[in-house]
């Protein structure tokens, strides 16, 4: 896998759902605009993330898309491999006929435990790690921004 714009905006977009879950519907161009994305590029992520089950749509005048399923089970592993294909530093990893060298190669299992690290990694990072990430974030922004004694120490 090359993380390409496609996994990066599908990844930004789906946080974006993840993000505001409760609120029903969130219509395509709100997320296009929030996060910076193409909308027509964005179609085209969702209409694979759809496809995959990930997302679902609503129709109508209140429509949009949800997420299907629950924030703390969808990994960004998950995200990207829909979106990308496979984790592969190496087209022998995913296919073994692509060398004739790979049942003997001295590199294959170098490029094998890097390929496992990065699917952990992957694998391991949920929605909702995101999210309670994004959200002490901007909570310690908020309280850093109204903190009385960075206002008082500003005065002096």
């Amino acid at each position: 896998m090359k993380l390409s714009t496609k996994g990066k905006y599908g990844l930004k977009a789906i946080f974006e759902l993840s993000l505001h879950v409760d609120e029903g519907p969130i219509p395509l161009n709100i997320i296009a605009s929030k996060q910076k994305i193409p909308e027509q590029y964005l179609e085209q992520i969702f209409s694979t993330l759809k496809k995959s089950q990930l997302i679902k749509s609503v129709r109508g005048a209140q429509g949009g898309y949800l997420l299907n399923g629950d924030a703390r089970k969808i990994t960004v592993g998950d995200v990207l491999t829909i979106l990308e294909g496979p984790v592969a530093l190496s087209q022998c990893i995913i296919d073994e006929t692509a060398c004739e060298n790979s049942n003997d190669c001295s590199t294959r299992i170098v490029w094998e435990k890097l390929k496992q690290g990065i699917e952990e990694v992957l694998n391991s990072i949920t929605l909702q790690d995101m999210i309670d990430d994004y959200m002490k974030r901007n909570n310690d922004i908020k309280t850093k921004e109204f903190d009385i004694t960075n206002l008082m120490n500003n005065k002096k």
